[in-house]
């Protein structure tokens, strides 16, 4: 099935590319979650139009994510949440608050869509996380995730 992405989707594209993906991934995981819509002759607008918006957002050069970068692995971001006495969170830590807490530790300002969490975060402590930048540049970072 032919598909426009809307959003990137890690390992198959960017906003704005027209791929073809198999029918139940497109039809059961990508357009219900709003990460593609289906391909139409009349869709090729939408195309141009999601490639203009890409552009504003998008980090041209690999001069600048590297810029961030440096800038991303030197802020401290501690992150509080609430938790139980074990040290168990109530629910987990989400790349939107992830992207929250760099911009108020006086980080850059991070898309939520480009943090990338390796597993679900639920416990206190210090974890890893990894910004994608540009798709040649990721930051790695570590937060420290409190009792609130």
């Amino acid at each position: 099935m032919k598909i426009i992405l809307t959003h990137e989707v890690s390992g198959l594209g960017a906003a704005g590319d027209v791929v073809d993906v198999k029918d139940g991934y497109a039809r059961n995981y990508l357009v219900p979650r709003g990460f593609a819509i289906r391909w139409t002759k009349g869709g090729e607008k939408d195309v141009a139009q999601i490639r203009r918006a890409r552009k504003i957002h998008e980090i041209a050069t690999i001069e600048q994510a590297n810029e961030i970068k440096t800038k991303l692995e030197a802020v401290k971001v501690r992150l509080a949440v609430r938790s139980g006495d074990a040290g168990r969170l109530f629910g987990s830590v989400t790349p939107a608050d992830i992207a929250s807490a760099i911009k108020a530790a006086g980080g850059p300002d991070v898309d939520k869509r480009r943090v990338e969490l390796g597993s679900p975060i639920k416990t206190l402590g210090g974890h890893q996380v990894s910004v994608r930048l540009h798709p040649e540049v990721a930051a790695k970072l570590g937060i420290e995730v409190v009792a609130a």
